[in-house]
């Protein structure tokens, strides 16, 4: 018997020694012709290790970079660790990590980061330049990390561009880990803001600010996961997949049992939801074992062609490819992980979208903001249910001195307004309903919204939301929709540019009215629920009083 052993040679031309380790016979056909990325120590305390790429063939061969015989051993022993950390990986299969693991394992990235460099940080304007390349990577992502994404949605353009700063394969290599599709986008996801955490410390400590680090405590400990039984892999012919019908319905159901459980938000669910049910129109049957590439493609296509009846127009390929082929490339990625489906019928079908062209800014401007306002003002109910007529009513002017997001003041509660210190407070909370960043916030009332009568039409209504009824299982998010779409509706009899969205252009403009009035812009963030831009504004609270000034500066609306 022949030993596969990994073993140190001298390759022709050259003074260097090599690494070199024969691939096990059955990961041979799964590994030959890819690409692996390892990084060899330095030998130096304060130099940081050297990355290596390697593409494999019946071999894992690549240079150590050096001629030196102790330096060799070194370099040896960890690329000899991560060699085998890399076939341990394999075997086990691609993981799906929860929630909680992807956070511990981007914390580890964060803390190696920080440790080998902490003792000598540099400039802060190197970590200035290392925080602009994250940012790039992080237009290709999921801003505000809840589910919903844009256009741009793309991780492995991400993970192309957080490849200048941080080699992820070797990262997860010296791990032992294989992620499976979806946990990677997730922890790429992760990364990108654990890094960019890592960064803005480094630039802290650059000034020979030492205090304790905030987000040290954030991350959970990694903790490897225990890999499955060692197996054989079966041939790509013949994968071991579920046997019998699968349906769609059930494939999307079955992620959504997971899903729930590492935090997903329900409108996830009912997005991906209805996109399966569309397909399923689409093809005329539910049997996912017959679904090819050529269907999504096809789907793809007719979703592109179809008019939305609420305005009239094709679907938007930002629908298409931020949500449908999103939703679907995550169903069937988890399929393949679960072992239901052979194959990700949607992994290769994507949508290329133009650079959006704007030609005004994305806020209301001051006449826009009047307009709305005073159709609000003078809006009576008609045929409608009292709750939409008060959503009519008030939402926009919530909107315009809060800065909050629609469906968070849409799904305000009677208990969700109290008073405090003789302080009007608006408490927004995903209890009632769904909160982007899942975190509660309170916001303080102007008093011009106190004097028009919000509180005594508050305090005039029954428990229980404001602006919408339940439906009978206790269900708000679908009637929260209905009211915003109502609401949009409405803003839409007196605005009409397309350019600016009807709910959405009160974000912008609150932001817009903050910076003329010269609020600090941590207070502002806090007051609509947008996260600290570096490790310094996380330090200390943004209180009531912080922002109940800000609020008390921002001008009157007058529409009389």
């Amino acid at each position: 018997m022949v030993l596969q052993m990994a073993r140190s040679t001298k390759r022709p031309g050259s003074l260097n020694n090599q690494f070199v380790r024969r691939i096990p016979a059955d990961l041979l056909d799964r590994l030959k012709g890819r690409t692996f990325s390892f990084a060899l120590p330095s030998g130096e305390i304060d130099k940081p290790d050297l990355p290596v790429r390697a593409k494999a063939g019946v071999h894992i061969a690549f240079s150590l970079q050096t001629s030196d015989k102790s330096l060799t051993t070194v370099r040896h022993a960890a690329a000899l660790a991560q060699v085998e950390a890399l076939f341990k990986a394999e075997r086990a299969g691609p993981l799906d990590l929860s929630f909680k693991q992807i956070q511990a394992l981007a914390g580890l990235a964060r803390r190696r980061l920080i440790a080998d460099n902490e003792d000598d940080p540099g400039r802060p304007s190197d970590w200035a330049m290392l925080r602009s390349i994250i940012a790039d990577a992080a237009e290709y992502l999921d801003p505000d990390a809840d589910g919903e994404t844009r256009p741009l949605y793309e991780p492995r353009a991400a993970e192309r561009a957080l490849a200048a700063v941080f080699d992820i394969d070797a990262f997860l290599t010296s791990e032992g880990v294989t992620l499976a599709r979806t946990s990677r986008d997730a922890f790429i996801q992760a990364l990108t803001s654990a890094l960019f955490k890592a960064a803005s410390l480094l630039s802290v400590r650059a000034t020979g600010d030492y205090s304790p680090d905030p987000n040290d405590a954030r991350y959970p400990d990694w903790q490897r996961p225990e890999p499955p039984a060692t197996r054989s892999f079966p041939a790509p012919s013949k994968p071991t997949v579920q046997t019998g019908k699968i349906t769609l319905t059930a494939l999307v159901e079955g992620w959504w049992t997971e899903a729930k459980a590492t935090g997903r938000k329900p409108s996830t669910h009912e997005s991906y939801r209805n996109t399966m049910q569309r397909l399923i129109k689409h093809l005329g049957h539910e049997d996912a074992s017959r679904v090819t590439p050529e269907d999504v493609i096809s789907f793809k296509d007719a979703r592109l062609a179809e008019i939305n009846p609420r305005n009239g127009k094709p679907i938007s390929p930002k629908t298409v490819k931020g949500s449908d082929l999103a939703g679907l490339k995550v169903v069937f990625d988890w399929s393949v992980s679960n072992r239901k489906l052979g194959f990700n019928p949607a992994s290769e079908v994507t949508l290329k979208l133009g650079k959006t062209k704007r030609t005004r800014g994305p806020g209301f401007t001051d006449e826009e903001a009047l307009v709305i306002l005073k159709h609000a003002t003078a809006y009576q109910r008609g045929s409608e249910r009292p709750a939409t007529a008060a959503a009519k009513r008030w939402v926009p002017w919530l909107c315009a001195y809060t800065g909050g997001r629609v469906g968070e003041l849409a799904q305000l509660r009677k208990q969700d307004i109290r008073q405090e210190a003789g302080r009007w407070i608006l408490h927004i909370t995903p209890d009632a309903g769904t909160v982007k960043t899942d975190e509660a916030r309170d916001v303080p009332l102007h008093a011009h919204l106190i004097e028009q009568g919000f509180i005594d039409f508050v305090t005039k209504a029954k428990p229980g939301p404001l602006f919408l009824i339940p439906a009978k299982d206790g269900d708000v998010l679908g009637p929260l929709q209905g009211v915003k779409n109502r609401l949009a509706e409405f803003v839409r009899e007196v605005f009409t540019d397309p350019r600016v969205a009807p709910n959405h252009g009160w974000r912008h403009r609150f932001k817009t009215v903050c910076r003329d009035m010269g609020i600090d812009a941590g207070v502002r963030d806090a007051i609509q629920g947008h996260a600290a831009r570096s490790v310094a504004e996380e330090y200390g609270e943004v209180s009531i009083i912080a922002k109940s000034n800000a609020i008390d500066k921002l001008p009157r609306y007058l529409v009389e």
